[in-house]
């Protein structure tokens, strides 16, 4: 029987007693008041001391009790224990996870809904001069960096944004923010100062080097030019050989202009005017086809008439450089689909080919320096493996991006993607 029947069957004892007893003594109603009373102020005296051991935390042995009062002691007493055992298992879980983020190189700030800080550890002291005393502070109003305050604003956090330190304007930190819990964020800035160095001296290196190579290779080819005039013919192997070294420079001095311009798409300023897409596009397969690169392959497909703002000469690089990929990797005979057009978000340019395709691992790095995908072809088709990292240049710098889909032995879509803020008349 539960304890709590137990009460109740008690309790019926008690008012048959009284029942009977005033029966015969002619006292019921004095009697039932009295056990009346009694189970009252038994019920007023147990809840008094309930309160009393609640008060002081239900902490050490809970009071002698009997019948339900006691199985209520017991299971808040119960309940209290697991509590404390929880909460010292997450006090433990917490101070290992300070512990850690403490001893993490990058700082560590956790934010609130209004950007307030919660919890920030060693680094973020060291780095963005942040103390123990600002919490509870914006953390805008202490890091006032207009880049890192607009960062806050436009909430897309996949993204990251580059400032110098509060306490060390040598540092340049990488500052991210990460969502999770409800409504908190971890922000996070890395020390990316020897990057950036180590990043500025291959920019220059390659620059060096690229503007070094351009006076020898003007030599080399003033050279061969005289030599290939001077050529009669006589020896094949002559005749060859200035043939092949001809085309080795012609290479290399490919090679060179592209290195350079990658260069200055990472390093100088962005210039931007309206440029007229669709009389940019007709050029370029005017000059394409003048060349005899496409015998007529190329078809142009103007969808809109809207001009975008940006750099034009760089616009025609990646343009050109996408238009000679799609004439080199697809049949001779084939067409090349050049369309331009406008969604409801962007503006797009795509080069459609029915090529040789590229396999699904090879698309995430088509877009990397020098990257050549190995395929067994019939006749060598020659590169120097830049086109479309300058593309993708080129597209940041235009707040744009690069979209590819394409299936193997069915030929390729590359799709260059404007925001629609960048239309202009």
């Amino acid at each position: 029987m539960e304890v709590w029947q137990k009460e109740i069957v008690n309790a019926l004892l008690l008012f048959l007693a009284v029942v009977i007893i005033g029966a015969f003594t002619g006292f019921f109603l004095p009697l039932l008041l009295l056990l009346t009373l009694y189970l009252l102020s038994r019920q007023i005296y147990q809840i008094n001391r309930f309160e009393n051991w609640i008060k002081t935390g239900g902490r050490g042995k809970y009071p002698k009790a009997s019948g339900v009062w006691e199985e209520i002691y017991y299971h808040v007493y119960r309940i209290k224990k697991n509590e404390r055992r929880r909460k010292k298992k997450l006090s433990k879980i917490i101070d290992q996870f300070r512990q850690s983020t403490e001893a993490l190189p990058d700082a560590a700030v956790v934010l609130g809904d209004n950007e307030e800080i919660q919890w920030i550890n060693k680094a973020a002291r060291d780095v963005l001069g942040l103390q123990q005393t600002d919490r509870g502070q914006r953390i805008p109003n202490l890091i006032r960096f207009p880049e890192f305050i607009q960062f806050l604003k436009v909430k897309n956090y996949n993204e990251v944004v580059f400032l110098p330190s509060p306490v060390n304007k040598r540092i340049n930190l990488e500052v991210r923010i990460v969502k999770y819990g409800a409504g908190l964020r971890l922000l996070l800035a890395k020390d990316v100062t020897q990057v950036q160095k180590i990043e500025n001296m291959r920019k220059d290196f390659v620059a060096n080097v690229s503007h070094e190579l351009r006076t020898p290779l003007t030599v080399l080819r003033g050279y061969l030019e005289t030599l290939q005039d001077m050529d009669e013919g006589d020896s094949p192997l002559l005749t060859t050989s200035l043939v092949q070294m001809q085309g080795q420079t012609d290479r290399m001095q490919h090679l060179v202009d592209d290195l350079l311009l990658l260069t200055r798409l990472e390093t100088q300023q962005k210039k931007a005017e309206c440029v007229d897409v669709p009389r940019l596009l007709n050029q370029i397969c005017t000059e394409v086809d003048a060349l005899g690169h496409s015998t007529n392959r190329l078809k142009l497909t103007l969808q809109t008439d809207v001009h975008i703002m940006g750099n034009e000469q760089e616009l025609r690089s990646a343009f050109t450089n996408l238009v000679n990929n799609a004439l080199k990797y697809s049949p001779e005979q084939s067409a090349v689909k050049i369309v331009w057009l406008a969604s409801e978000e962007e503006v797009i340019l795509e080069v459609v080919d029915e090529g040789e395709g590229l396999a699904s691992t090879d698309i995430p790095r088509v877009t990397e320096r020098f990257y050549r995908v190995e395929v067994n072809r019939s006749k060598k088709v020659s590169g120097t493996g830049l086109g479309l990292a300058i593309v993708k240049h080129v597209l940041m710098r235009h707040d744009g991006h690069l979209q590819i889909t394409s299936e193997l032995g069915k030929g390729s879509r590359f799709s260059c993607c404007f925001p629609k803020k960048r239309i202009c008349t």
